[in-house]
């Protein structure tokens, strides 16, 4: 993984516990252990999900560069598809507290697209190949 991807995670992964974290302990507080663990498993789905979707991206990145911004829209509408399909899968379990499993998965998701916006726009990220472009030689070939 580039190190540059690695901030991007670690940036929004970071935000995004914490509010899973408070979500658990106020799910704890208000709803009781089933409001707790619908917080935990909404938060804990956030992260792998959006993790995982963001290493998917990065290694497009690293080989088809011409794809990234295809497959990030695509990514994000996944994620946001499978996120609702869960939503519906578990509308009427009685394993956890499904509104407070919604609401976690939503502030969850807010605060991690949030997060990787504020990470994307403090990089200085490179759109052109230092020493390339139109009547210029690579640098390699350069007497």
């Amino acid at each position: 993984m580039h190190s540059s991807d690695a901030a991007i995670v670690r940036g929004a992964a970071v935000p995004t516990a914490v509010v899973g974290l408070v979500a658990v302990a106020l799910g704890a507080g208000l709803g009781g252990p089933k409001a707790a663990l619908g917080a935990a498993i909404g938060a804990l789905l956030v992260v792998i999900f959006f993790t995982l979707g963001q290493l998917g991206l990065s290694y497009v990145m690293r080989h088809n560069p011409d794809m990234a911004t295809t497959l990030a829209l695509v990514l994000y509408l996944v994620k946001i598809g499978v996120l609702f399909g869960f939503l519906i899968l578990f509308q009427d379990t009685d394993l956890f507290n499904t509104k407070v499993f919604a609401g976690t998965v939503l502030a969850c998701t807010l605060v991690w697209t949030g997060a990787e916006v504020v990470v994307l726009s403090r990089q200085k990220t490179l759109y052109v190949e230092p020493g390339s472009g139109p009547g210029r030689e690579p640098a390699e070939r350069q007497s």
